[in-house]
């Protein structure tokens, strides 16, 4: 049992895991019925945790082999055939020398990078350089497979980074590849919803009308009150349904700077207290502080033209209309044009995110952080 019942990081048990009963139904449905999920929403909003979430039900667990790779900082096939190897191994090695060796004899371009040690334990040292030929070690990979002895699911987070590939046709491997595959199920987790709907909707894409859509969206904030509440009072604490409630329109019920600000206001309230509205206020304080140097590293970079478009967008908390006249006057922006490029370049750096014409500040602490310093 951990020390603060609100995790920030990873997944520990159901215990832990707030609601998604819908959702875990419906993916574990997919799953069961080999249909591949496109499954989207704005970042920190659970993603990760409801796919590690449903690989622990138990059908899953007996059923299949799941693996789980995240693509946010990969810039090529060859990067992503690395991950993709290591999730596979990593996996296996808890089954024993013979599940390691299966894999071996099917990939044998990767022989190189699996080592033993003098007790025969297996060891994966893959390096990218081990990758020779990307095309023959993905046809490898799926090779083994297709012939391995459970289906398998394999989840791949930030999947709207495989547009940004080195290679110009990933979108049309991977899906000759998966199509081939009938011996898997795909997870194709993505945080921004535009590009995403584009690989998945668009008639002219690879994967187009290739998987179920599943659109995760904050937890109800009733549902997020009795979850709170019940994890404080069984650790011998209890909390006031309007501190949960603040946080939540705080922060849009988005799921991690939900648990990030009960597991500060859990750690502030003492065995047998009772957590308070306005305590909320000296635990974002004390998180944003932790932040700080960061965020002033991370304005120090930026140029003159994007410091002043992100404070705008930060103030308006969701900005729109951010060409007009009336919004470039109201923060003295210059033209048009400098604030195209502004926000293309603090896109591109991920500092801001946007959906149907709406802008916002991508971290909502250090959109909290912005207003309040500048």
């Amino acid at each position: 049992m951990p020390n603060n019942p609100f995790i920030i990081s990873g997944y520990v048990s159901p215990e832990y895991f707030c609601d998604r009963k819908k959702e875990s139904e419906i993916l574990i449905n997919n799953i069961l019925n080999g249909r591949n999920t496109a499954l989207i929403s704005t970042r920190r909003m659970g993603k990760t945790g409801l796919i590690r979430h449903c690989f622990e039900n138990p059908q899953i667990t007996k059923d299949f082999n799941t693996f789980f790779i995240d693509i946010y900082a990969v810039k090529s096939l060859k990067e992503f055939t690395v991950l993709l190897s290591k999730a596979i191994v990593k996996n296996l090695i808890p089954s024993g020398l013979k599940a390691v060796e299966k894999f071996w004899n099917h990939v044998k371009s990767l022989q190189a990078g699996i080592s033993f040690d003098p007790y025969g334990n297996p060891a994966f040292n893959l390096q990218l350089g081990d990758i020779r030929h990307t095309d023959k070690t993905l046809d490898e990979i799926f090779g083994y497979m297709e012939s391995s002895g459970k289906p398998n699911v394999v989840a791949i987070d930030e999947f709207q980074q495989i547009t940004t590939f080195n290679e110009k046709n990933t979108e049309a491997v991977l899906r000759t590849y998966i199509q081939q595959c009938s011996n898997a199920q795909f997870i194709f987790a993505g945080s921004q919803r535009h590009v995403m709907s584009n690989i998945f909707m668009s008639a002219s894409r690879p994967f187009y009308q290739s998987v179920s859509m599943l659109q995760l969206d904050s937890i109800p904030v009733n549902t997020y009150i009795e979850f709170a509440s019940d994890l404080f009072r069984r650790n011998g604490k209890s909390i006031d349904d309007e501190a949960i409630s603040a946080i939540y329109r705080m922060f849009d019920g988005i799921t991690w700077y939900m648990q990030k600000m009960l597991n500060e206001l859990f750690a502030m309230t003492p065995q047998g207290g009772t957590c308070h509205t306005e305590m909320t206020d000296t635990a974002l304080g004390s998180i944003l502080d932790t932040f700080k140097y960061a965020y002033s590293e991370s304005m120090f970079r930026l140029s003159e033209k994007q410091k002043e478009m992100l404070i705008a967008i930060a103030k308006e908390k969701c900005a729109r209309n951010i060409t007009s006249e009336q919004f470039i006057g109201k923060y003295h922006l210059g033209s048009a044009s400098s604030v195209q490029s502004a926000t293309r370049g603090l896109l591109k750096k991920d500092f801001i995110t946007e959906y149907m014409g709406e802008y916002s500040v991508y971290d909502r602490f250090f959109g909290i952080w912005l207003r309040e310093n500048y």
